[in-house]
């Protein structure tokens, strides 16, 4: 069942319930609705995560580009962006386990870990950065 769709968007939040609705029309049936909904959660946390911090300060109209792929049993992300290289493991450390209710952002991270089964970051040869979220399921 090996399936990849893609979208480029612009550096813009506006463009959110878009990437969600496009993400939705892509749900490919076997994967089970629970799972789909963490992935989309997931999605919109590290593109909103690069949308206000990988390009806070590039143009609007710097492309990001969304990669899914779905294979039997594995759905990966990939959030393509153009802003400064970036320390995943480092942020990680300092995102606190306990997160304050009250708190207004910061959470991203935190919910993308728990969300996925793995996640990582690297950065290209061509100076762009890849997160990769990866969620496991039963393909039945």
């Amino acid at each position: 069942m090996d399936n990849q769709f893609s979208l480029q968007v612009k550096t813009d939040l506006n463009v959110l319930p878009s990437v969600l609705t496009w993400f939705n029309a892509n749900h490919p049936a076997p994967i089970p609705e629970n799972i789909w909904i963490k992935c989309q959660t997931a999605l919109a946390e590290g593109l909103t995560n690069t949308i206000r911090h990988a390009h806070r300060d590039l143009d609007t109209n710097t492309p990001i580009l969304i990669e899914v792929s779905v294979f039997t049993g594995i759905l990966e992300i990939r959030i393509w962006d153009h802003g400064p290289a970036f320390d995943l493991t480092q942020q990680l450390a300092t995102t606190a386990d306990v997160i304050d209710q009250n708190q207004i952002g910061g959470r991203g991270l935190y919910l993308i870990q728990r969300l996925c089964d793995d996640f990582s970051y690297s950065r290209s040869a061509d100076q762009q950065n890849c997160l990769l979220l990866v969620k496991h399921f039963d393909p039945m």
